[in-house]
This record gives C-alpha cells, structure tokens and sequence, in this order.
C-alpha cells in the first residue's frame, strides 16, 4: 500500500471531501506537544482544519508549561499566537488554542498527534490515561526508542500499551524551521490502518509538506531514532575536520547499520524500499548536515565539554536525541550480545557517556567491517 497525492496537492482535500464528510461528526485533533516541531506541526494542521469538513476547526495543543519574562507560555500562544520560545517569529493559527493540562487536552478528542521529546512520552502517557475517548487513535511524530523486557520498544508501542489506542508514525526529512518557512520537504506515515492513513494525509500534508503512507511502520519508526545517531558520527566527523568524504562514510556505514538493526529486531518483513523514502536516505543526510544532534556533536569534538552542558548552552531548553538514542540502543545490543556487530553505534555511545576518547572515532570507521 503506497498512498499519493494527487493533481491537487492535498489528498483527500476539495469540494467532494467536504460534501462526503458533511453528515459526521467532525473529528476533533490534539498535537500533544508545542516544542520546535510541535509548533510547526500546529501551522499545519491548524491551517488544514480550516479547509475541510472531517475536522473540527478548533485544535487543542498541551503546552508544557513554563514562565516567560513573567507570563505564562500557554497564556503567550493563546494571546499572541506565537511560540516565542520554541518557534520564534512565527504565527501559528489562531484556531490552535494551547492548554497547560494535558488530561484537558485530551479530552474528547479524536486524533492525537504526539510530538515531544521521546524521553518524557511515558510520563506524559500516564497523565492521559483514562482521559482517552474510545475510538481515539493517534500518530506519533516522536524520534526516539526505548527498551523494554524483550529489548527494543518502539515509542509507538509505548503509547499503544499505556493508552490502548490504534497508533501510526510520521518521520522524515523534516527540519522544523525548514517545515515552518514552508520549504518544500517529504516526509513518511507509516501506517497499516489504509483509511486512517488517508485521515492523517488531509490532516498533514500541504504543497510543500509532501507525504507517502507505506505499510511498514516499524521500520520507518526505527530509521526515525537511529538516524540520530549517525547524526553524532557526522558531527564528530565536523569537530575533527575530517571532511565530506569522512562524512559520506559515517552516513554509508551508519545506514548499513540501521538496515542491519531493523532488519534484526522488527517485528515482521523489513522492507528495504522503506529507507529510500523521505524517513531514511533523506532523513538521514539532512540531520547529518542541518540537526541539532549533528551541531551539538561537533561542538563536543570541539570543545570538550560534556553533552548535558552543551544541550544546556546551546538547545534554550530542548533535549538532544541522539546520545539518548545511542544509550538505549547500546542497552539492548549489550543484553543481546549484539555489540560487536554494530561498531559505529557502539562507538558513539563509549565516546558520549563512557569517556572514551573522540580520537577513537576514525579507527571505528578504519575497521568498520565492509558487510554488517
């Protein structure tokens, strides 16, 4: 199943979908989220909601709430329209009405899109339990893993087991201030459920926010976090001066062993053609030369300095993904005896927790194996 847009841009969208939709109840939408990416995502899916019949016009977000120069976050959204912390000096809509209490946000909504750092995903899941209305699924935009008793957890799998809703994925090539500037970009829905897949893509895509909805979920969920972690290879690569070709390698040996990864741990058949779509060749070569993690890395090649210091000096409040990735990954490899087989991954986390010099990093990729 490979859903695309058609002539009009937006799938889904027009006259006939309206009329289609006119006789059912609108669905009502939560972003549960307002970082960075949670406020471009708001752009969008405010402006969509507006422009068809199967949505209610008013869309929650939770804001996590905090104190800016003496007003309250949430109450700067509601009254500005404007994430001026995460997404400075751009307008989400005013039909995107943010709310401090994540069990209010939820309540009675429909669809959940959850966009907020993977680590706080299970704490978040527990305020919202048993405020879910029956029938409510949800699309995860989160880039993260976690472990569990049989080793990985998908973070789609947390939610899924904390909240007893139907979960899809969305992960691709998506800067967020790229995505707010409405640069053209793709992006990837994994979703099994093929009518839902359709609800998600009205609800997401515009001209320049171009989705494909495949089948293969897992996998697009898996490239999505350990894209992160190449990411920190690239920016070491950065901080050493080692150059575009260094470069090329840690992104060719990096996806080998993410296709190597999933190929071992999900669940099913993995699809290769899902890592030549938006959320694994694109995502990856974007975060290795444009993402925070990318920037952070080189600046800890560069400086010394640890990478709980340098999230707080240079993130203004946001969580790096890609050590904590590279932590969990290390974790479950570790339990399986698997930790020789993925060198690169491995080496990424010695040199980010264990004190192993950055030095270390070139002969990794010297002695890398050919084949994974």
């Amino acid at each position: 199943m490979k859903l695309t847009a058609g002539a009009g841009g937006r799938a889904g969208g027009g006259a006939g979908s309206r009329a289609e939709h006119s006789s059912m109840s609108p669905l009502r939408v939560c972003i549960v989220g307002s970082g960075n990416w949670g406020s471009a995502i708001a752009r969008i899916v405010g402006k969509n909601v507006q422009q068809s019949n199967r949505f209610d016009s008013t869309v929650k977000m939770w804001v996590f709430e905090e104190i800016i120069n003496g007003r309250r976050l949430s109450e700067i959204i509601n009254q500005e329209h404007e994430n001026v912390k995460y997404l400075p000096g751009y307008k989400i809509p005013k039909n995107v009405v943010a709310v401090p209490d994540v069990a209010e946000a939820v309540r009675g909504t429909d669809i959940l899109v959850f966009v907020l750092p993977h680590q706080f995903i299970g704490r978040v899941c527990e305020q919202m339990a048993g405020h879910i209305k029956p029938g409510a699924f949800g699309i995860s935009l989160i880039k993260g893993v976690d472990e569990g008793p049989e080793g990985l957890k998908l973070i789609s799998d947390l939610i899924r087991e904390k909240l007893k809703i139907e979960i899809s994925v969305l992960m691709g090539a998506n800067i967020a201030k790229e995505v707010a500037d409405e640069k053209f970009c793709e992006t990837t829905i994994g979703c099994k459920n093929e009518k839902q897949g359709q609800i998600f893509k009205e609800l997401l895509q515009t001209p320049n926010f171009r989705i494909t909805v495949v089948p293969d979920t897992d996998t697009v969920e898996i490239c999505g976090a350990l894209k992160n972690i190449v990411a920190v290879g690239a920016g070491f690569c950065d901080g050493l001066s080692f150059g575009d070709n260094t470069k090329a390698a840690v992104i060719r040996l990096g996806l080998m062993e993410m296709v190597a990864f999933a190929q071992i741990f999900c669940r099913g058949p993995v699809s290769i053609s899902t890592f030549l779509e938006s959320c694994g060749v694109a995502d990856l070569i974007t975060t290795c030369y444009g993402g925070r993690n990318r920037k952070v890395a080189e600046a800890f090649a560069r400086t010394g300095k640890s990478i709980e210091e340098l999230e707080n000096e240079m993130l203004n409040g946001q969580k790096l993904q890609g050590p904590q990735t590279s932590a969990e990954v290390y974790k479950i490899l570790k339990e399986k005896n698997m930790l020789e087989k993925f060198p690169l991954f491995t080496t990424i986390y010695k040199i980010c927790y264990e004190g192993e010099s950055i030095q270390n990093f070139i002969s990794c990729l010297q002695n890398h194996p050919e084949h994974v």
